[in-house]
């Protein structure tokens, strides 16, 4: 028998259905702190950003710079969605939008150094936040299984 073809133990199969469950649980947790800090460039004060805005900037800061139409397919939002979020993140100076150099009868959405800080700004919040609730919620032992746990889903997604 390869091994491959093992028979699945409880235990594997327990821990498989527990990560799904709990990743599903966290990606959504984490997904609804993301935008929720930043300073508004009219006042100074923290503003929000929608789902969707803080989903394009997400998009423009994994992929690079992109047609407003390859986002609104990417997102699967009408054109017409899209050139509204757009519109508000270049107002808040998030994105720019420039020629393409390929193609001169389309745009170019992409992310300025402000947008570039608020993605980075998100991802840190939401790290602090994560590293908060470990250490409320679990032992000093109990988070340090999570690392060991985390290097073993480590190599399972590099296999």
């Amino acid at each position: 028998m390869t091994e491959a073809q093992q028979p699945l133990t409880d235990a594997a199969l327990q821990a498989a259905g527990d990560i799904w469950v709990v990743a599903g649980r966290l990606r959504r947790r984490l997904q609804a702190l993301e935008g929720i800090e930043g300073p508004d460039p009219s006042s100074g004060a923290e503003r929000e950003l929608s789902p969707s805005q803080a989903s394009v900037l997400r998009r423009l800061a994994k992929n690079g710079a992109a047609s407003a139409s390859d986002l609104a397919a990417a997102e699967g939002v009408r054109p017409q969605s899209m050139a509204k979020t757009v519109l508000a993140l270049e107002e808040a100076g998030h994105v720019t939008r420039s020629q393409d150099p390929h193609d001169g009868r389309r745009q170019l959405v992409s992310l300025t150094e402000r947008g570039r800080e608020r993605r980075q700004g998100d991802r840190l919040a939401r790290q602090a936040w994560l590293a908060r609730a470990l250490q409320e919620n679990g032992t000093e032992e109990e988070v340090r299984a999570v690392i060991t746990a985390m290097a073993l889903l480590d190599k399972v997604a590099q296999a």
